[in-house]
């Protein structure tokens, strides 16, 4: 979902500002970090998981560890779902944003004014990066639910009953 939305508000950057298009393709790898977490997950609960006793045919992964791994699966996933979708929808406003902001200084160029404030505009004016960097930030806040649910899941994931026949 945030790859998606991500890159569907990068190809609308890419009509008007074509320049400005590398800049934003930070929520595209904020996206695919997302998705590790689920794979780290998985990593290390399919590495806790025990086969039955090929001899007594006795099981030693109970239903506490089982269900202590669904918990620790749902967090990251759920989590990560829910964090990619914010991070989408803010990182698809964030970049046409800053195309209207980079295509408006441009117009503003062409009518004498400068953005630097020294112009006829008469009043100071903020850099052409102060809008991406605050969408960059909420891109940011967005995907630590992501890490949050992380550490969650690993926290959970080490919970562990062994059954002793």
């Amino acid at each position: 979902m945030s790859t998606w939305k991500s890159g569907e508000g990068i190809m609308a950057l890419g009509i008007t500002c074509p320049d400005l298009v590398m800049k934003n393709v930070i929520p595209v790898i904020m996206a695919g970090v997302l998705g590790i977490y689920g794979l780290i997950v998985s990593i290390i609960i399919a590495g806790k998981i025990q086969m039955p006793d090929l001899e007594t045919g006795a099981c030693r992964y109970s239903q506490f560890t089982g269900y202590a791994h669904l918990c620790a699966g749902l967090c990251v996933g759920l989590a990560s779902l829910a964090s990619g979708i914010s991070l989408g929808i803010a990182s698809d406003a964030g970049v046409r944003a800053n195309a209207a902001q980079s295509s408006m200084n441009a117009n503003w160029k062409k009518m004498g004014f400068s953005a630097s404030g020294d112009g006829a505009a008469g009043g100071k004016q903020e850099g052409g990066d102060s809008l991406y960097i605050a969408g960059l930030l909420v891109q940011v806040f967005a995907s630590n639910v992501g890490l949050y649910a992380l550490i969650l899941a690993l926290i959970a994931s080490q919970s562990e009953y062994v059954c002793d026949v």
